[in-house]
C-alpha cells in the first residue's frame, strides 16, 4: 500500500507519521511519500519521520519529493494538508478583518472566505493531476476550509472525503469523562465543517443508549470551559456545539478579545520555529511534546481510520466525515457537503440518518450553506463582485459596508495569490 502526503513537510507531520507507525496493523503501509515545496523543511520532516518509524519497528518506506507527479504515482491515497501562502497568510486573515468589527479567523468569516480563494484553485489542479496519474487514488482532504474545498472536490468529480478532527477530538473527551474506551462512544454529530453539534452521545453505536443529559449534567462545567462558553448555554441548549460556534455565540466578545492578545497565527509560527530546531535533532525519534499544542489532534488516528476504510481494510464501520448531503438534511441541497457520522467504506462515504434538526441550528446551516455556495463561485471564478457577495452572504458579516470595506482588503492582502486579481 503507498500512501502520499502532500504538504508533507508541514510541521505536524510527525503526529500523521506516529499515527500511521502504532497502527500499521490498521493501515498497512508500505510505502509513504511526503510531497512539498519547501527543501529544508522536507529534509527535517523527512528525517524525523524515518526514525520514528525506525523506532517503532515499522517496515514502511519514506519517501520525501518536491515532485507532485511522481509523488502521487501509484498511491492508493494522498492526504491533502497544504498551506497556501503559509502562515504569513494566515496572519494577514486573523488580523484584517479587525479592523471593521468583525472576527479574524482561518476558516471562519472574512478570512476563511480568503483562505478559500486561496485554496481551492491549488486543490484543484493537485486533484487533477493524481486522475491523471492515478485515477483510481481516493483524494483525503484535510486542508481549511474542508466543506468548501471538498465540494470542490466532489463537485470536479474526484474521489474524495473531507476530514476533521472536531469529532474524533469529542469522542476522546466524552470517553474519558465516561470512563469507557472511545470505540464505545458514537457522536449523533451534525452540521456543516467548523459549524457542528453533538446531539446525542450513545454508548456502543448508533442505536446506543443516549448518554449527553448525563454528560451535561455531571460534566457541563469542565465542557463548557473547553469551549469558552457559559455553562449555562449548554443546558439551555441541551446539546454541545463545537469550539467554532463560540465565533458565532459570542461574535463579540471574541473580536474584542482577538484585538488585545497576539495572533494565533503568530504563535503558531513560533511554535513552528521551535518545532523545526528539535526536529534537526538527529537523536529525536518521536513527536514532542510540544506538538500538541500546534493544534489537529487526533488527526492522525482519524485519518488512518478514514484511509483503512476507503482501501478496505480494517477501518471503523461509521466515521465523522465530509461528504455529500444526498437528502440526509431535507432542508439542506443535495450537493451540500455536511459534517456526519457515515458509514464508509470502498465505496466512499454514506450518510446515516439524522434526526430531524432543531431550526436552531437548521437555520445557521441553511445561511452558511448559502454563503459555501458563493464563496465556491468566487473561488473557481474570481472577480470583485462575486467576492462582495460571498461576504454580505456571510451570517458573521451580513452589512454592506462591511462587506463592501472587507471585499477591499481581502483582494489587496491576497493578490499574489488570485489569478484574476
Amino acid at each position: 500500500m503507498k500512501l502520499t502526503v502532500v504538504g508533507g513537510g508541514s510541521t505536524y507531520t510527525p503526529e500523521l507519521i506516529d499515527g500511521f507507525a502504532r497502527l500499521r496493523d490498521t493501515l498497512p503501509v508500505e510505502e509513504l511519500v511526503l510531497v512539498d515545496p519547501a527543501p529544508e523543511r522536507l529534509e527535517l520532516v523527512g528525517g524525523l519521520a524515518r526514525r520514528i518509524f525506525a523506532k517503532q519497528g515499522h517496515p514502511g518506506r519514506i519517501v520525501t519529493t518536491f515532485d507532485l507527479d511522481a509523488g502521487v504515482e501509484g498511491a492508493d491515497a494522498v492526504l491533502l494538508q497544504l498551506r497556501v501562502g503559509g502562515q504569513a497568510a494566515r496572519e494577514q486573515d486573523e488580523t484584517w478583518p479587525l479592523e471593521c468589527g468583525c472576527v479574524g479567523q482561518e476558516t471562519t468569516g472574512a478570512g476563511g472566505l480568503a483562505k478559500a480563494l486561496r485554496t481551492v484553485p491549488v486543490v484543484l489542479d493537485i486533484a487533477e493531476r493524481v486522475r491523471r496519474t492515478n485515477p483510481d487514488a481516493w483524494i483525503i482532504d484535510f486542508t481549511n476550509p474542508v466543506g468548501i474545498v471538498t465540494r470542490a472536490l466532489l463537485q470536479a468529480g474526484h474521489k474524495a472525503v473531507g476530514l476533521c478532527n472536531v469529532a474524533i477530538g469529542f469522542q476522546r473527551k466524552f470517553a474519558g469523562l465516561l470512563g469507557v474506551t472511545p470505540a464505545d462512544v458514537h457522536l449523533d454529530h451534525v452540521g456543516l465543517n467548523h459549524l457542528t453539534w453533538e446531539t446525542g452521545v450513545r454508548l456502543g453505536g448508533p442505536e446506543g443508549e443516549n448518554v449527553l443529559p448525563k454528560l451535561l449534567g455531571e460534566h457541563g462545567d469542565d465542557i463548557a470551559a473547553d469551549l469558552s462558553l457559559p455553562r449555562v448555554l449548554l443546558d439551555r441548549l441541551g446539546v454541545v456545539p463545537s469550539y467554532y460556534l463560540r465565533y458565532f455565540y459570542a461574535h463579540d466578545e471574541v473580536v474584542r478579545e482577538l484585538r488585545t492578545k497576539p495572533s494565533r497565527a503568530s504563535q503558531v509560527a513560533e511554535m513552528e520555529r521551535n518545532l523545526l530546531k528539535m526536529y534537526a535533532d538527529p537523536a529525536l525519534d518521536e513527536k514532542p511534546a510540544l506538538l500538541a499544542k500546534r493544534g489537529g489532534a487526533y488527526y492522525s488516528e482519524a485519518a488512518v481510520d478514514l484511509a483503512a476504510s476507503l482501501l478496505g481494510g480494517g477501518g471503523s464501520p461509521y466515521q465523522v466525515v465530509n461528504t455529500y448531503n444526498k437528502g440526509t438534511l431535507p432542508f439542506l441541497p443535495d450537493d451540500a457537503v455536511i459534517e456526519v457520522q457515515a458509514a464508509v467504506g470502498a465505496k466512499g462515504a454514506t450518510p446515516l440518518a439524522v434526526a430531524e434538526v432543531d431550526p436552531l441550528y437548521a437555520g445557521l446551516m441553511a445561511n452558511v450553506t448559502a454563503y459555501e455556495d458563493l464563496a465556491l463561485e468566487a473561488a473557481l471564478r474570481g472577480g470583485r463582485d462575486r467576492v462582495f457577495r460571498a461576504l454580505l452572504s456571510h451570517p458573521l458579516i451580513g452589512q454592506y459596508e462591511y462587506a463592501e470595506a472587507l471585499t477591499d482588503q481581502l483582494i489587496a492582502h491576497n493578490r499574489e495569490h488570485l489569478a484574476w486579481a
